[in-house]
């Protein structure tokens, strides 16, 4: 028996040995199926009519393993749409499945570095993804021409190098880049719509983010769902006011408990321009009971948070984060990137969907 026990080891590890040996080979083998189901993904034609929304970046400015910077796909019906261009945002698009060139427009908030930092990739990668013929519309408050024409001109050489390498069947030159579309800042309290259609009305609102102006919001509405991106704000009563009754609210925070530790902790290692950074940020934003007390006070759905900051990197830190949320408003998600969530047209119905990345 012992033998006999002995024996099928040693051809185990024997068999091992060569598949590892000859691991190359087998993904050979193995590699062109997966690479075609990857490849042939669909994620919006799988899901249900609606409206249906994934944080392409869930973080904020700070590096964090698991949230990247601000970025949020909505799917409204069959159309793509994208709101803030974080760092890694696009291809977390990419990781999740989504065709970069299927994005009908994006828009900005507001144009802190975090926002804004993702812009040229993502207006690249969705022009040669789908040979798109016509450049990224942007939607944003006064101020977006600016922005988007400098990205435009950083982008411009890398434009000519694409047409030139890959042709004009996949890069046609008049897809280079981005085109702004800008709003007047709306009245507070008051709503712009800057998109629309037979199902689907956007709507722009204004947030406080001062000293940083413009800073908006912006509410999507389709077919009886509805839902509510915050951007950059201090608690404010607008972004209340026009939360009533959605079905999700996506709104940022930021803990001030843990940003003074860090704060105190920059202070007690002799970095003062540190400690003034954390300090600074305290009064620009809005904390997590802060926004469970906007989600219960306008009866919204769900309530997901994203722009977390400070990042969450330690065992212990999303409970401190999290400290007294449930005790104000208990339908909340904590969202990191891949975080998805479903609402299926012109029902209640608010659909968890596990992560997409």
């Amino acid at each position: 028996m012992k033998k006999s026990y002995v024996a099928g080891t040693i051809v185990l590890l024997a068999l091992a040995l060569t598949a590892y040996s000859e691991r190359g080979a087998i993904m050979l083998k193995i590699l062109p199926g997966a690479l075609d189901k990857i490849m042939s993904q669909q994620p919006l034609a799988e899901l249900p009519d609606g409206l249906h929304i994934s944080l392409c970046g869930a973080g904020g400015p700070m590096p964090s393993d698991n949230r990247s910077g601000p970025c949020v796909a909505v799917m409204a019906g069959e159309q793509l749409f994208v709101v803030d261009a974080g760092t890694n945002g696009a291809r977390n698009l990419g990781r999740m499945g989504f065709n970069q060139g299927k994005i009908e427009a994006l828009f900005l908030t507001h144009f802190h570095s975090d926002h804004i930092d993702g812009l040229g990739e993502m207006a690249m990668l969705r022009w040669v993804a789908d040979n798109n013929s016509g450049p990224l519309p942007v939607y944003g408050p006064a101020g977006v021409a600016e922005i988007i024409s400098g990205f435009n001109r950083a982008y411009a050489q890398d434009a000519v190098h694409r047409t030139d390498h890959h042709g004009v069947a996949v890069a046609p030159p008049s897809g280079a880049g981005m085109s702004p579309k800008g709003f007047a800042l709306p009245k507070i309290g008051e709503s712009v719509t800057v998109y629309g259609n037979e199902n689907l009305k956007i709507e722009m609102i204004s947030a406080d983010h001062f000293p940083v102006t413009p800073a908006v919001a912006y509410k999507f509405t389709y077919k009886g769902r509805s839902l509510l991106i915050s951007g950059d704000t201090v608690k404010s009563p607008t972004i209340e006011k026009h939360s009533a009754g959605v079905d999700l609210l996506v709104h940022e925070a930021l803990s001030t408990k843990l940003v003074v530790l860090m704060a105190e902790s920059a202070a007690r290692i002799g970095n003062p321009l540190r400690e003034k950074l954390f300090n600074d940020i305290h009064d620009y934003h809005t904390t997590p009971v802060e926004a469970a007390e906007i989600a219960r006070d306008a009866r919204v759905g769900h309530l997901l948070y994203y722009h977390i900051v400070p990042p969450l990197m330690a065992p212990g830190m999303e409970a401190i984060w999290l400290e007294g949320v449930v005790e104000v408003f208990s339908d909340i998600t904590l969202g990191q990137d891949g975080t998805s969530i479903s609402l299926p047209a012109n029902s209640r119905e608010i659909i968890h969907q596990s992560s997409m990345l």
